[in-house]
């Protein structure tokens, strides 16, 4: 009677960590699509960050040229050339953020020999 006994209980046990495997092996898969999950969130903000800064500048440059136009008198020429101006600081923004242009260093670059 114990043999049948310790049987089921072996049986029991066998059967339990069975099902707690397939429940640990299900918990790394629902980690691991967190962690997917975790770094496209990182991207689409990363994303987001970059088309702002770029669209800003722009937009600032173009501003900047029409209240330059209007003070001046110069029609096109200012918004043409502020216009221009805020598109290459918006492209040099975007590859400073993105870790492609190195930002530059207050100091570093100037030859002090006398």
């Amino acid at each position: 009677m114990t043999d049948d006994r310790d049987e089921g209980l072996e049986q029991r046990r066998a059967q339990l960590e069975a099902e707690l495997a397939t429940k640990r092996a299900a918990v790394r898969e629902d980690e691991r699509g967190e962690v997917r999950a975790e770094e496209s969130r990182k991207g689409y903000a990363q994303a987001m960050k970059l088309s702002s800064e770029f669209i800003a500048a722009i937009i600032v440059g173009a501003v900047l040229g029409y209240v330059f136009d209007r003070f001046v008198g110069t029609t096109p020429w200012g918004m043409i050339i502020l216009l221009l101006l805020g598109f290459c600081a918006g492209v040099l923004n975007v590859l400073r953020s993105a870790g492609k242009v190195a930002t530059p260093v207050p100091g570093e670059g100037r030859s002090d020999k006398k």
